[in-house]
Parts: structure tokens; sequence; C-alpha cells
């Protein structure tokens, strides 16, 4: 008798063999597009960006009465403010804000008499209690980036963000093919030498839970013909194929040579105790794989081929949720009626987990989509304060969070831009950003809780960008600072600037939206008000802060303020007519001890690349070096 001896070929080797012969054979994610309705566990082939805001109108966030912020000035109990019925307008949570309104008065805080007239004891700031346009999602943001696996609430995100289809990546179909003279459908009654079939059982399964889907065809006999149309036949329908048994060197064991026969055999024997029986193959395209009989044999094959092969189609981490213990990086304020579940941001610098909170607002779906764990605060505990050890239950593997490049500081598309292309080049890590504003990035650098930050601070007196900052803040030079890009920052005004908007002396008396204090944006602003003698309380919307510059686009395109500073991509994002008011530069300061960091490295090399440069050419307002 005859026996065809087995290799013996280390795991690894195996594995860098066989999938250096799939990419070479064309082997790949193939894409479709789905309805987000059916997009639950698949993996986005192409970032997504919102093509509407959410809220998409400025909305009543209570029950109450809307009205004009300025007429409810000066109430108190000693001296209440009456509102005739003219003077306000009764909404429900979610109606859409009157045109002449500002503000919200919660239901239970009005007293109203018989003839309609309220009287109110406290007053109301111009847009409280009321959902702005974009307070959710803004026109043109990047919802998610390319590799995420969709979830529930993205789901919800995307359709908030009118969003209806999304290109996926193809769920890859594995075709199954039981052998064997011995091998019965399950029964409860198996004569004597018939062995049940549940190997395709078990296997099925396992592929779900990777999210592939199966074919399980019929039962084949140890018949080398039949097995041989039965693997072609499969080849043809799926995008891979597991033959189950017949892959050792016995007498009827064919897998070998039939894949041989119609295609080719990269690894026959892999040094694995159980599971040196393995076939690994390829027909065209189509990874074709034996795996011995045995159940347990077959299962390591499983991990560390068919696993892999499947993360290889979707380009993803495996994932194993767990508990960590993380240094909270922001305070978190809770309340003692209630047992409070606050989702984080995860990342890792040097020993140490950071978790950072997400906004918490009831209608800030976005907080579900970037979160990394959860944090559980007690129903006892008023809060948890910055810089304590918390305990986080993860939502996200805990490599992924460990091979993650922690950004904060001034917001800018570019960075949601740089990490799609990280993405798309299978860099092997996520980037975490946070929009904290310039001066936020400095803290954070100087307290250990990011790798790096997006800083654009003028120093009024020279005139000169992000260097005296450094060198007051990091005297020791535990900080490098790197150049990013030049971009146009300007007063971003309605199409056609109706007001005739020209400089920052024509902001009196218009309504104006501003950055959040920290931000080099506010800090360019305060400097130019400065610069023309022009006092804060002179511009109305002054203290109206937000973190994004597409956030004020989106508000001066609703018609919620007249003007706001900004970049030019913004303002084109949203059509709205730009005054330029000086170039500056965005760069970004890196803790020097990651400054040669792998991640580090990478995100740079993309910044540099011509594909960078080129979709900055698209985006317009930027400029870059060499």
């Amino acid at each position: 008798m005859k026996h065809n001896y087995l290799n013996n070929t280390e795991i690894t080797e195996a594995r860098e063999k066989y999938f250096s012969a799939l990419t070479s054979s064309g082997f790949g994610a193939q894409t479709e597009s789905v309805p987000v309705s059916a997009a639950h566990g698949r993996v986005l082939a192409n970032a997504v960006y919102a093509k509407i805001c959410s809220p998409h109108y400025n909305a009543s966030a209570m029950d109450g009465i809307a009205v004009r912020a300025k007429d409810t000035y000066g109430a108190c109990e000693a001296e209440p403010t009456i509102l005739s019925p003219d003077r306000y307008t009764v909404v429900d949570t979610g109606d859409p804000l009157p045109e002449d309104c500002d503000a919200v008065v919660m239901i239970e805080d009005v007293t109203e008499d018989e003839k309609g007239y309220v009287k109110l004891i406290s007053s109301v700031a111009p847009w409280q209690n009321v959902r702005q346009v974009g307070e959710d999602i803004c026109f043109g943001d990047m919802i998610a980036p390319t590799g995420t696996v969709v979830t529930p609430s993205l789901c919800g995100a995307f359709l908030a963000g009118g969003v209806l289809k999304v290109e996926v990546k193809k769920q890859p179909v594995f075709g199954i093919i039981p052998t064997g003279d011995e091998i019965v459908e399950p029964t409860d009654d198996p004569q004597k030498g018939e062995i049940i079939e549940f190997n395709s059982t078990i296997f099925s399964a396992m592929l779900r839970e990777w999210k592939a889907d199966c074919k399980i065809h019929s039962i084949v006999k140890d018949k080398k013909a039949l097995l041989s149309a039965a693997v072609s036949d499969m080849a043809e329908q799926c995008d891979a194929v597991l033959v189950l048994a017949g892959s050792s060197a016995g007498r009827d064991d064919y897998t070998s040579a039939i894949i041989s026969g119609l295609g080719e055999v990269i690894v026959h024997g892999v040094a694995a105790k159980p599971g040196k029986p393995a076939v690994l193959g390829l027909i065209g395209s189509t990874p074709v794989i034996g795996l011995p009989g045995y159940p347990v044999s077959a299962i390591v094959v499983m991990e560390e081929f068919v696993k892999p092969l499947i993360d290889l189609c979707y380009n993803r981490p495996g994932k194993k949720p767990e508990t960590i213990k993380a240094v909270l990086s922001k305070r978190v304020v809770s309340s003692l009626k209630y047992k409070e579940y606050v989702r984080v941001a995860l990342g890792r610098l040097g020993d140490n987990f950071f978790a950072v909170p997400l906004p918490r607002g009831a209608g800030i779906i976005t907080s579900f989509t970037k979160a990394a764990g959860i944090l559980e605060v007690p129903q006892n505990l008023e809060g948890i304060e910055t810089g304590e050890t918390v305990s986080v239950r993860l939502l996200k593997d805990k490599n992924e969070i460990e091979s993650s490049l922690i950004i904060t500081g001034s917001h800018d598309p570019i960075i949601d831009e740089i990490a799609d292309m990280l993405q798309k080049k299978n860099c092997g890590f996520t980037v975490i950003s946070s929009h904290v504003g310039s001066m936020g990035a400095i803290n954070a650098i100087k307290n250990k809780q990011a790798h790096m930050g997006a800083v654009h601070l003028l120093d009024g007196e020279t005139g000169e960008y992000n260097k005296s900052y450094v060198e007051r803040n990091f005297p020791d030079s535990g900080a490098v600072l790197i150049k990013g890009v030049g971009r146009v920052q300007g007063l971003m005004v309605k199409k056609g600037n109706p007001l005739n908007i020209r400089s920052i002396t024509d902001l009196k008396g218009c309504k104006y939206v501003n950055r959040q204090r920290g931000a080099g944006t506010r800090v360019l602003f305060d400097y130019l008000l400065n610069k023309y003698g022009i006092s804060p309380e002179e511009i109305e919307g002054y203290r109206n802060e937000l973190y994004t510059h597409t956030a004020v686009a989106a508000l001066v395109a609703a018609g919620n303020a007249d003007a706001g500073l900004g970049i030019y991509s913004a303002a084109k994002m949203y059509g709205l007519d730009f005054i330029p008011i000086c170039n500056e530069e965005y760069d970004f300061l890196v803790d020097r001890e990651y400054v040669d960091s792998p991640m580090v490295k990478a995100f740079f090399e993309v910044l540099r690349s011509g594909e960078f440069k080129r979709r900055l050419g698209e985006i317009g307002g930027y400029s870059t070096e060499g």
C-alpha cells in the first residue's frame, strides 16, 4: 500500500505562504450597496458622510412655551414677568421652534391664568431648551470611516444624517462539503459503523459568528469523481470552500489530489497537534481548505486559517469584550437619582488606559457610534473626578483600543480624512479624535492624555502661530511641534451675503456664533476684536459656543446666526459665502515619547502623501509644503 506523506509546515509560515498566494490570485473583499435597514453587522466599504443635519430644524427640547429669550430677562419671584398669549407659543418636545422665538420655557416653570397670560419667575437664555440645527450631526460630517462594523446605533445615525443606503463589503459565502462513506445525516438511532455528520453544523455556526454565510452540500461519498464534481461546483458558487475530512494521506483521502487537479495546493500539512492534516489550496482565486475529519483538529485549522481568511475579507481585527481599568480624563457629574451608564472613548498611553467621556445628551446618537466602553456610575455617587481609576466594560476589542492613536485639540475635517486613508491602507490601528480646542491639546499633552494634539494658536505680539505657546508650556522640550497644513480662516455668511458683512467690524448688530473657549479660532477672534477695539459684549451671540467648524457653518446655513469664524472648507461644504480673514498654520503637537512610534509615523506619512494632497485640493482652503 502506497502512502502520500504530509509536510510539517510551521503555522506562521503556512499562513504567510497561503495568504501571499491568496493576495496574488486576486482574492479579496467585494462590495454591494444595501439599505441602512439591512446594514446592521455589515462592514463599510467606504466612509459615510451626512447628507443632512440632525436635527435639520430648530426643535424644542422640552414641553413648554416658545418665547423670545429677551422677553424673559429680569424675571424673578419678587418681580415675575407676565407674557400675553401673543408673546409665546405652546410647544411639545420635537416641535419646530417658531421663527420669532429663540428659547423654550419648560412647562413646569409656567403658570397660566384663565385668560391665557403666563407668569414666569425665572428667565431663559437664548437657545435654552432648544435643539439647534446640527446639534448631533452636521451635513458633510463623516459619520463613520471605511472598515467600520455597522451597529444598531450607527444605523440610526445614518438615517438621522439622511443616508438611506451604504456601500458595504459583501459577506463572504463559504461552501461546506461533508465527505465519507460512514457519514450519515443526524439521527437519534445510528447504526453500527455510521458516524453522525455534525461537523458542518459546528463550522457553519463558527462562520456565521465570524460574519460569513454558508451553503452546505449534501454528504459526498468517498468517490473521487463525486468529490471532484462537488468541489468544482461549490468553487463556482461560493467565495471559499471547506472540504470536511479526506485531507490526510489515507486510502480514501482525495482532497489534496482533487485540489491539485482543479487548481493548486499551497500547503498540505501544518506543524500543529491537533490540526496537522490540513490542505490549503486555490482553485482560480477561490480558497479551498481541506479540514481534518476529527472536529477538535478541524477547529484548530478553522481558528488559525479560516477566521483570518474572513478577517481579510473585512479588514478587521478579532474581538473579545472584557472589562478593563482606565484613568478618567474628564470629570463625570452624575445624579443621585440614577445609576448612569456613561459611554466613553478609550485609548492607551504608556501603562495606562484612558477613558474619555462622550456626550450624554438624550439626542446625541453619535455617542453610541464612537463609544469603546461603558462606565457605570452607581446611584449613590454624585460623580467621578478627573484622574480617578474606573472600571470600564468594553464594547470594542482590547487590542483595537491598545492600538489607537489618540489625537485631541482643534477640530478640522482633515483628521477624519487621514484616519479614513489609514484604514484603507490597513494600517493596523485606529484614530480616536476629540475636539477640545488648541489649549485643550496643550493640556492633554502635558497630562499624558494624548499622543498628539492639533493646534493653531496665534501669538498676537509676534504674529507667529504655535511656536511661542509650545516654548512656554514645554520648557523642557517634552513635546515636538510638527508642521501640518496651512488653511484659510474667515467669516462664513449666508449665500449672497445679504448683510454685506466684509470684516470683523461689520459684526456689530449681527447674530454671531462663536467657538468654545480654548479653541484656536476663538483665540483668533478675540485677538481681532481687541485689534479693532470691539468689546465682546457688542457681539450678539459671543457666548453661543460650538465645538467644530461644521457646527458653526450649519447654524449660519440654518439662519440661527448671520456669521461665524471658521475655515473655508466648512463654508464650501454648506454653500456659504466666505470672507477670508487670514492664513494660519494648523500644526500637530506630539509628545516626544511617541514621535518615533509607528502610529505617529504612519499618520504623517499619509499627511505628506500625494493622495492626501489630492483630497485637500478637492476640499479646498488648504496648502501643504512640498
